[in-house]
C-alpha cells in the first residue's frame, strides 16, 4: 500500500505530464477536491473533467518545494516557473486520495495566464 507521500509524488508526476487518466486513477470514486478559490469538485469523474478542462486552458507545472506526511495526510508545498506558490493537503486512504484541499492565489493565476478575470 502506498503511503500518502508516495501518492502525492505520483500525483505531481501525472500533473506535470498533463495525464488526466493517471491523475484520476489516484482518487477514490467518491473523492472531493476542494481548491478553496473554487467550489468543491465531488467524484473521481468530475475531478478528471476538472483537470482536463484546466490543462486545456493553461500550461501548469508543479515544482515541489516540500512534501510532509502525518498519518493519512500529505502536505505539498509547491511553486511554478512563473511565480505562483501554493500548498495542497491530501488525505490518502488505502493508497488513494479521498480528500484534497488546495490554497493558491486565483487572481494571480488568471493574470499570469492571460485568462479572463471572473
Amino acid at each position: 500500500m502506498l503511503r500518502p507521500k508516495e501518492v502525492v509524488r505520483l500525483w505531481v508526476d501525472a500533473f506535470n505530464e498533463g495525464n488526466v487518466d493517471a491523475i484520476a486513477g489516484l482518487y477514490h470514486e467518491d473523492a472531493v477536491n476542494h481548491q478553496v478559490a473554487n467550489e468543491p469538485v465531488i467524484g473521481c469523474g468530475a475531478i478528471r473533467k476538472m483537470f482536463e478542462d484546466e490543462f486545456s486552458e493553461a500550461e501548469m507545472v508543479c515544482i515541489v518545494d516540500n512534501i510532509f506526511e502525518d498519518g493519512q495526510w500529505a502536505i505539498l508545498e509547491w511553486r511554478d516557473p512563473i511565480g505562483l506558490r501554493g500548498c495542497g493537503f491530501f488525505q490518502v486512504v488505502n493508497g488513494k486520495i479521498l480528500f484534497q484541499r488546495g490554497y493558491w492565489d486565483k487572481l494571480s493565476f488568471l493574470k499570469l495566464h492571460g485568462l479572463p478575470i471572473e
